[in-house]
């Protein structure tokens, strides 16, 4: 629910309110920044606005968000009062920002699954050559079946979310609105992340839980892909209502 208001007087909106979870927000330059320009209902108040971040009156940068994971990436709380930006800032039409946010959103997800292949299979690649030279009993862990059926399971998710995403970007870019296919592979890496990570680190013991391997990285950086852009629950959502399952208000 967005808070953050932008009024209009004169040649000027003056911005007051404050963020959460603005990535680079310690560092950046400007913004994109979505805030409510009229008193109207919810998804017809709101518009996107180009915002230095040098402008006058008050940017605070509260402060940087210590993370589980991305710990490379700072993350910051920032409060705005009686910021000046000039009129022309406005990206496209005023009233259009939650439209524009929800379109862009068919592009970051289908981004999100992306970035999200390599690392897993980075992740269950090392776990084979890991296991493969880790004795354990005198005999390799990868030997174990329990090891390599459930490295087999792994790999096989892996391709059909990759399939999956083929498919709806083969339809983004032939024109289609593709919000139902972008939720379903965004929800699908989101939970597939969390299961390779977890079950290849359970086949690293002990060097697992240590900050000096890769795969306990992912495991906390990768945590994010059910989090960022969208939750699980609201990936869900929006394929129930694409289903028309999901309960009328």
């Amino acid at each position: 629910d967005i808070k953050t208001t932008a009024v209009r007087k004169g040649d000027e909106y003056v911005i007051n309110g404050g963020k959460m979870w603005i990535t680079s927000g310690s560092q950046a330059d400007w913004m994109c920044l979505l805030a409510n320009t009229s008193e109207g209902p919810p998804h017809q108040n709101k518009s996107l606005i180009c915002l230095p971040m040098n402008l006058p009156g008050s940017i605070h940068i509260a402060k940087k968000i210590d993370k589980l994971g991305m710990r490379s990436s700072d993350t910051a709380q920032i409060f705005f009062e009686d910021v000046r930006v000039p009129c022309k800032n406005l990206i496209g039409e005023e009233g259009k920002g939650f439209t524009y946010q929800m379109l862009q959103f068919q592009e970051e997800r289908l981004w999100g699954v992306a970035t999200a292949l390599t690392p897993m299979e980075t992740i269950i690649q090392e776990t084979i050559d890991y296991t493969r030279q880790r004795k354990v009993f005198g005999q390799p862990v990868l030997h174990n079946q329990t090891v390599y059926f459930r490295l087999a399971e792994l790999a096989t998710e892996l391709e059909l979310l990759r399939a999956l995403l083929h498919r709806a970007v083969a339809l983004y870019v032939e024109g289609n609105d593709v919000t139902k296919f972008a939720s379903m592979a965004k929800l699908k890496a989101g939970r597939l992340t969390r299961e390779v990570t977890d079950s290849c680190l359970q086949f690293w013991g002990g060097m697992g839980f240590t900050s000096e391997v890769l795969v306990s990285r992912f495991y906390r950086d990768l945590r994010l892909m059910s989090i960022g852009g969208g939750t699980d629950e609201t990936m869900l959502s929006i394929i129930c209502k694409y289903m028309d399952i999901l309960p009328r208000k």
